[in-house]
């Protein structure tokens, strides 16, 4: 019995990549039920795969070329909370699958579409990946070094949080409003919409001053000196952030720098006048953060109000003593994975599953929709199931 926050809703995801997935396993970790239609089954003796965006589904294998596996696609949609697919927009319609069809056999029906640039506009056609998405909305400009160029901030930027979490939220949304109208409704998720929604914050500072259009040159992109990284004498990192004055002045007492002459610099000054100064904090913080080791400021900075942490590399991050204690980290078939997220205290999720072979469960979902042994058996040699 699944157990979890999302425990009883039903989902149909066609398997794809980018933000679907990632919007699938989000609902999936925290309990609902989803389905991920593939094109083909696993070859046999294939290893399922190991993605962990995979995980927490069942797996089947629908020819969705064949007009009875649509129609068997569709009865399955009519008994589903939610579809998500991350398709271009009209491939759906083109498979006679589109949001018409399946709201019609399902009118509460949750239709959820992740795409880079939208259902519409001049670009919708065109194919794109993240770094494509986060240069037209103003973030890909803003992250590099001053004086350089754009650098992109990996796939979770867009994939991830701008496309497969708002895609999330919006699907969990609209499946609110239907259990209360009865009526449902198409999301549609864009990675661009959703980045420009996390920039709206920047671009609100920018008309405010406090927030510079050029890459590198925002405060809390690496400009200011006490938002950024510093080496240490053991050729490791250690990230600083302390906004707030009180902070600073802590982490000026602690490094021994002066503190009057140092915390006027920091945030909110950044103006011209102390961008002009900054160069020279910089220095200062360069070189006492390079007289100890990582290990030797985590000893002095570590756990305290001075906004301080190690920068750990990926093969370090789950061995530290806060991930562990938390148990952000679990293990999946042997593999490392995330553990599901947020937490809650009265309907935490159950045991996490390692992702199906593709097609693994056809049979056992087709019996569980109702289908018998002779229709399932038609449905195969028909051609609807691959």
């Amino acid at each position: 019995m699944a157990s979890g926050p999302l425990s009883g809703v039903r989902v149909i995801e066609l398997a794809g990549l980018g933000p679907a997935p990632i919007c699938g396993v989000m609902l999936a970790d925290l309990g609902a039920e989803v389905i991920r239609v593939e094109r083909s089954p696993a070859k046999p003796g294939e290893a399922p795969p190991a993605d962990p965006l995979l995980r927490n589904r069942r797996s089947i294998a629908v020819n969705l070329k064949n007009p009875l596996g649509v129609e068997l696609l569709l009865k399955l949609i009519a008994g589903a909370d939610i579809l998500i697919e991350g398709f271009r927009p009209g491939v759906m319609e083109k498979l006679g699958l589109g949001p018409e069809v399946c709201l019609a056999g399902n009118p509460k029906l949750v239709y959820g579409r992740a795409t880079g640039w939208g259902q519409d506009g001049p670009l919708a056609q065109a194919a794109g990946h993240d770094i494509n998405y986060l240069a037209v909305t103003g973030l890909l400009h803003q992250v590099g070094a001053a004086g350089g160029k754009p650098i992109p901030p990996l796939c979770f930027a867009g994939d991830f949080a701008s496309g497969g979490t708002l895609l999330a939220f919006g699907v969990l949304a609209a499946l609110t409003a239907a259990r209360s109208t009865g009526r449902g409704q198409v999301v549609d998720g864009a990675i661009v919409d959703g980045a420009i929604a996390m920039m709206g914050v920047f671009y609100a500072l920018r008309d405010t001053g406090l927030v510079r259009d050029g890459t590198g040159e925002n405060y809390l992109a690496g400009a200011a000196p006490w938002y950024d990284t510093y080496a240490t004498l053991d050729g490791k990192y250690v990230a600083i952030g302390p906004l707030e004055p009180q902070f600073f002045a802590q982490l000026l007492d602690k490094l021994g720098l002066d503190g009057e002459r140092w915390l006027p610099l920091g945030f909110p000054a950044v103006d011209d006048r102390a961008r002009q100064q900054w160069p020279a904090l910089r220095t200062a913080l360069t070189e006492v953060f390079a007289s100890r080791t990582r290990d030797q400021w985590c000893e002095l900075l570590e756990g305290t109000d001075t906004c301080f942490a190690p920068v750990l590399t990926m093969a370090e991050a789950p061995n530290h003593p806060h991930n562990r204690a938390r148990g952000s980290f679990i293990e999946v078939d042997g593999r490392l994975q995330n553990a599901p997220v947020p937490r809650f205290s009265d309907t935490a999720p159950g045991r996490v599953r390692g992702p199906a072979p593709a097609g693994a469960d056809t049979l056992a979902v087709l019996a569980d929709a109702g289908f018998d042994a002779a229709a399932i058996a038609a449905l195969r040699d028909g051609g609807a199931l691959n």
